[in-house]
């Protein structure tokens, strides 16, 4: 696996193609009330996070058939979806504010300790970067964050929470964790329907996936990547 510091893809060309971004179908299970916005994430007025590029969206509702065809009860939740490189900055600093004050005093005072929670929000959080070479993935409406609920509607075990710092968000992390089968399984489930429908997942993230953007031309040896940043969410 790359440095986690590295993201290596990220010196892929972007030419974007033009597509729109596109609202996500009323049917399609998500977080409600949206995590971000509840904390104050600066979205634009009247854009919201529901949407995505017309064809990631095409590719969902595909991930979305092939789970239902082969695991009846299932579906998918979705967690995030579009994200503006303001939301990016606040989601950053929030990880890191929210590390720091869960610690002692003299933890938050310690260098190495507070070094190393840099290190755990920068694997986590791309860089809100505004050069148009390098955005986060999330701005370009091409990637997808979700995870499985069962037929009640209720998430299933995954391990983790989304966006949880540390080792245990990396996809195979409970691959050999005998009591933790049933999240490993699951996870292995997501990443079986959403790869068939032609996305690809992150290498350190289990419930991050995209198509179109930099880390799918990265993982698919493609020359470039289609989709760079949508600013505004039009």
């Amino acid at each position: 696996m790359p440095d986690a510091t590295e993201r290596p893809w990220r010196a892929i060309a972007i030419t974007d193609c033009g597509e729109p971004l596109v609202p996500l179908p009323k049917d399609l299970p998500r977080m409600s009330p949206h995590p971000y916005a509840c904390l104050g994430a600066p979205y634009p007025v009247g854009r919201g996070p529901w949407r995505l590029r017309l064809a990631v969206v095409l590719r969902l509702l595909r991930a979305r058939s092939i789970l239902q065809a082969t695991h009846p009860g299932r579906d998918l939740q979705i967690f995030d979806a579009w994200r503006p490189i303001a939301v990016q900055a606040f989601m950053v600093d929030h990880s890191f504010q929210t590390e720091l004050a869960r610690a002692s005093p003299s933890r938050q005072a310690d260098p190495a300790w507070r070094r190393h929670v840099e290190q755990q929000v920068r694997r986590l959080w791309a860089i809100p970067s505004r050069d148009p070479r390098t955005p986060p993935p999330h701005s370009t409406g091409a990637a997808v964050d979700l995870t499985l609920v069962d037929r009640s509607g209720e998430p299933v075990p995954m391990g983790s929470a989304i966006d949880a710092l540390g080792p245990a968000s990396h996809p195979d992390h409970f691959a050999t964790d005998l009591h933790q089968a049933t999240a490993h399984h699951n996870r292995l489930q997501l990443r079986q329907v959403m790869l068939a429908a032609g996305f690809v997942m992150h290498p350190w993230e289990w419930w991050h996936f995209s198509f179109g953007d930099q880390l799918w031309a990265w993982q698919t040896g493609q020359v470039e990547a289609h989709y760079g940043a949508v600013t505004d969410g039009g």
